[in-house]
């Protein structure tokens, strides 16, 4: 089964484009089995997904949250997190029986990239392996070496805004429970970056929502 875990849709304040229910057609066209839902500081845009899912795609409840020292995913949501301090943060998606990932750690070009430290392992579940999104594959390679020295999983994700990247990147399993194959890292990554022109056209959607603001 395959399954692109970073995924976000128009709930993304601010980079945010696609519709649910395109999220949900993209994914299916893909062949995907699931696919997760990421929104950042929501659980909203994953929910509203998982009304247009049926039982041949199954829709993970997540959030891309904002700490104190960077970016968290939480995987099997059920409500909103709430904190922003980052034990906090992971403390909260535990609570909820939840899965915490750090999404493309060690990112020398993403100001909101966490960069896990030994320290951080104890509260870890996983790194993010493989983004579509990194422009140098240098901060994947580090990720997956990090994320083997600690016994960490290793997952990935297309970090899809735009529908040319859904299904770009992700796990593969023979396992029926996603969340137990990621604590018990069986799972496989796979993708393919995305193209460096969505870099671009996010930047124009974020450019465009501010001055639409005035």
């Amino acid at each position: 089964m395959k399954f692109d875990l970073h995924t976000h849709s128009k709930y993304s304040p601010k980079c945010g484009y696609m519709e649910p229910k395109l999220i949900v057609k993209l994914a299916r066209k893909k062949g995907l089995d699931g696919i997760a839902v990421t929104d950042h500081d929501t659980i909203k845009g994953a929910l509203k997904t998982r009304e247009y899912a049926d039982k041949d795609l199954r829709v993970i409840i997540g959030s891309e949250v904002m700490t104190s020292r960077g970016e968290i995913i939480g995987l099997f949501l059920s409500e909103e997190i709430l904190s922003t301090d980052l034990i906090g943060v992971i403390e909260e998606i535990h609570d909820q029986n939840g899965v915490a990932i750090v999404p493309h750690p060690f990112d020398t070009l993403r100001r909101s990239a966490l960069w896990p430290t030994e320290k951080d392992v104890g509260y870890l579940d996983g790194v993010e392996g493989f983004n579509a999104r990194n422009v140098y594959q240098k901060s994947n390679i580090d990720a997956i070496e990090f994320g083997k020295e600690h016994k960490l999983a290793i997952t990935a994700g297309s970090d899809a805004h735009f529908r040319n990247e859904v299904g770009n990147a992700g796990v593969i399993t023979d396992d029926e429970d996603l969340r137990e194959a990621i604590l018990s890292r069986r799972i496989e990554i796979f993708g393919h970056k995305n193209g460096i022109c969505n870099h671009a056209f996010t930047k124009g959607l974020k450019l465009w929502r501010k001055i639409k603001q005035f």
